[in-house]
């Protein structure tokens, strides 16, 4: 079995189900006492989130780079970055790096194009949402069509990600309120929607929406599961 290091902390809450995802995954394929070999880089994610609001991008591949570095150094053999919008400067961080960089986008562009996904919604942090790191890759190496919520609707997402989520809070008004623009997306076309913010899934992953929701947080541990045990992703 391969090492997964895993760039964590962005925010802790959502670390933890990549941590179970993992370690789940391994003993569903291998039975009894397995559970996955991973390496972890925890960050303070309010030093993140400073500079990602400041737009101060080039600070944030540098802190991570060198916490990727680490992790190469005590012997993980891929990389996760356990968050979606920090792929912003992902290509930032794989250079810093010899092992490879499994890329969220790619473990969910895969399954919805398994499953026959030809447009989709993307919920995540306005960074997420409004940049074209994430859109454009879903769009231009795997061919999906990309929606989003209205401009007001984004700064809903965004504020209780940061506000609630992060912060272990989970409030019923918010769970509606992400239902309903969810609804929005299905009713623009989309026959799916992404929940592009690791930290989503707590709130509504368990919910019945109007159409399917891709939790990116188990997708990406999926496919790290099955490359570190040389089976295809």
């Amino acid at each position: 079995m391969k090492c997964i290091g895993m760039l964590g902390g962005m925010s802790w809450e959502s670390t933890v189900s990549y941590y179970q995802a993992l370690n789940r995954g391994v003993r569903t394929r291998l039975g009894g006492l397995h559970s996955a070999r991973v390496l972890l880089s925890s960050v303070d994610f309010a030093e993140i989130e400073r500079l990602q609001h400041a737009g101060d991008w080039p600070a944030t591949a540098l802190l991570l780079g060198k916490a990727a570095q680490s992790l190469q150094a005590g012997g993980a053999d891929c990389l996760l970055i356990a968050t979606n919008t920090m792929h912003k400067v992902a290509d930032e961080i794989a250079a810093s790096v010899d092992i490879p960089l499994l890329h969220i986008a790619d473990a969910t562009a895969r399954r919805l194009r398994e499953d026959g996904i030809d447009t989709v919604g993307l919920l995540g942090t306005r960074f997420t949402m409004e940049q074209d790191f994430y859109k454009g890759r879903l769009r231009d190496k795997f061919g999906l069509k990309v929606l989003v919520p209205t401009a007001a609707a984004q700064a809903r997402v965004h504020r209780i990600i940061y506000e609630e989520l992060c912060q272990s809070e989970i409030k019923e008004a918010s769970r509606a309120d992400y239902l309903a623009i969810i609804g929005e997306l299905a009713a623009a076309g989309a026959e799916a929607v992404i929940l592009g913010c690791t930290e989503i899934a707590l709130l509504v992953g368990e919910s019945p929406a109007a159409v399917p929701l891709y939790d990116t947080t188990v997708l990406h541990a999926e496919a790290a599961v099955a490359w570190s045990l040389d089976e295809p992703i």
